[in-house]
């Protein structure tokens, strides 16, 4: 069988898909991954062939630093750069179903994918990374904030908030249009598949957020999908060396979500008094800290006192995944959830929004992270239950219960 993972957005996004890939290409399936250039190396070293689409929304998404304040009128040209980028999305999406798949395994970004399916006559899956059904159980990720609304607000205003306007409801309109498929909206068309419990499997942890109650049957926990790190990956020489010269230190890193001057952070882990890998600067910041590029998390979380990150999806779940106590720094969408599941298992203090981040607030949140024993003991019971979970199973399930040609 051959799949088509449609993966548009960042690196958290795309290596969890790229991890999954891999994993059924051991099992026998063809796997092609549509992604940004950017990621075409990540999706080759993972076995999948790489399928493009335009763009690279790294840039766009990063926050400028805590105190700074958005320009004039930049949240109007945000949302046309984005509309932008998910037109164009939308166009590398149908080239790469035209290359050839049997299925379509869409991301929470990539409606249209769904459009491109009905057109070609072939099934499409949702592979989502975070839980976009309105649900009693969580407020909508689009609110950026966890903050619940109670069960009956989070519901309504979870479903209010889906049918609103998306920068995907243009293209999805504009390829059902070329595809001569008959008049439907991004909204209609997902109001249409929850009422035929269409299937959406989520690589997301039980252990993490206990599936809701109020899913329908097609709504699928499947558990974490995890990245593959390259056999012949090794860590640089000065890491080595900086990690075997104390005790361990605290990890701070922000993938693509912002970028926060080293000065800012080292005036953090000092006041905190512990030794610090810095990510996004690479090289000696001093006897104290070092600063790394990409570094694989499954590789270096384990040996650290506890990590500080944006509490994205896939850089919660490896923190979570090495049982070392997570300070949230929440950015945007997804990721107050995720900051406020790691403080309501216990594996971290409260988080912190980015917007109100100051070196003093961080370095006391480092420091009781990293000196409560509780949070260390949680942070490693959760990593037991996660280690025994198995994400490719039920995608596995979800692909061989397709209905046959």
């Amino acid at each position: 069988m051959r799949v088509l993972m449609v993966t548009p957005g960042t690196r958290g996004d795309v290596a969890p898909m790229a991890g999954l890939g891999s994993r059924l290409q051991v099992l026998g399936y063809e796997v092609a991954i549509a992604a940004n250039p950017a990621y075409a190396p990540l999706v080759v070293e993972s076995g999948c062939e790489f399928r493009p689409l335009p763009g690279d929304l790294t840039e766009l998404i990063r926050q400028p630093a805590p105190e700074a304040k958005a320009p004039p009128g930049s949240l109007r040209s945000f949302w046309r750069k984005l509309s932008e980028y998910m037109d164009d999305a939308a166009t590398g999406t149908l080239a790469a179903a035209e290359a050839g798949t049997d299925v379509i395994l869409a991301n929470s970004v990539a409606p249209y994918a769904y459009d491109i399916a009905e057109a070609f006559g072939i099934p499409a899956i949702g592979a989502h990374l975070q839980p976009t059904e309105p649900s009693a159980a969580y407020p909508p990720v689009l609110m950026n904030s966890a903050r619940s609304l109670g069960a009956w607000g989070n519901k309504i205003i979870g479903e209010r908030a889906a049918a609103g306007p998306a920068p995907y409801d243009a293209p999805s309109a504009r390829l059902r249009k070329s595809l001569g498929l008959g008049k439907q909206s991004r909204a209609s068309g997902e109001r249409r598949r929850r009422k035929a419990q269409a299937t959406i499997l989520h690589g997301i942890s039980p252990s993490v957020l206990p599936r809701p109650a109020d899913w329908h049957a097609g709504l699928i926990m499947a558990g974490y999908w995890w990245p593959v790190m390259r056999p012949d990956w090794r860590p640089p020489a000065d890491l080595l060396d900086f990690l075997a010269d104390g005790p361990p230190p605290v990890f701070v890193g922000f993938g693509s979500s912002a970028h926060i001057d080293p000065g800012f952070i080292l005036e953090a882990t000092r006041r905190a008094g512990t030794r610090a890998v810095v990510q996004g600067v690479e090289g000696v910041l001093g006897d104290d800290a070092i600063g790394v590029g990409s570094i694989p998390h499954e590789w270096l979380f384990p040996r650290m006192a506890a990590v500080v990150h944006h509490a994205g999806a896939g850089t919660a779940a490896a923190g979570l995944r090495a049982g070392v106590p997570t300070v949230g720094i929440p950015v945007y969408t997804d990721q107050p959830l995720w900051a406020s599941r790691i403080a309501s298992l216990g594996a971290g203090p409260l988080p912190i929004p980015y917007k109100k981040l100051t070196p003093e607030r961080l370095g006391d949140a480092i420091a009781e992270a990293a000196s409560t024993p509780s949070y260390a003991q949680r942070a490693a019971e959760v990593a037991s239950s996660i280690a025994l979970e198995d994400g490719t199973a039920p995608v596995v399930e979800a692909l061989r219960n397709l209905p046959s040609k």
